[in-house]
């Protein structure tokens, strides 16, 4: 079985002096890796509903936007059920999402 180019660092053993030094750092190493890559990807998804949702409310439809607001709302809440986002930071999107359909 072969590793990706991002997990070579870690196996070349003259490498692996300059880095990680035990088993549980080279694990760590690869793990934070492999996390850091499905954060950026739940992250560009959250910023590409995002935009979404503001082009669907710049044009004022109303039934779409919802649709999109919703689904914003469930990716957020997704991302903080996988610690990717604060559950703070997706309290205050969401709030900044909902503030549009609340009545005035």
């Amino acid at each position: 079985m072969t590793l990706p180019d991002t997990f070579e660092f870690l196996t070349d053993s003259n490498l692996r002096s300059l880095m990680a030094n035990t088993k549980s750092a080279i694990k760590a190493a690869r793990k934070a890796v492999r996390l850091t890559e499905r954060n950026r990807g739940v992250k560009t998804r959250l910023k590409t509903l995002r935009k979404q949702l503001d082009a669907l409310i710049a044009k004022k439809d109303a039934e779409a936007s919802k649709t999109a607001a919703v689904e914003y709302v469930s990716a957020m809440d997704k991302a903080v059920k996988s610690g990717v986002v604060h559950k703070n930071a997706a309290s205050r999107a969401k709030s900044h999402a909902a503030k549009v359909f609340a009545t005035k």
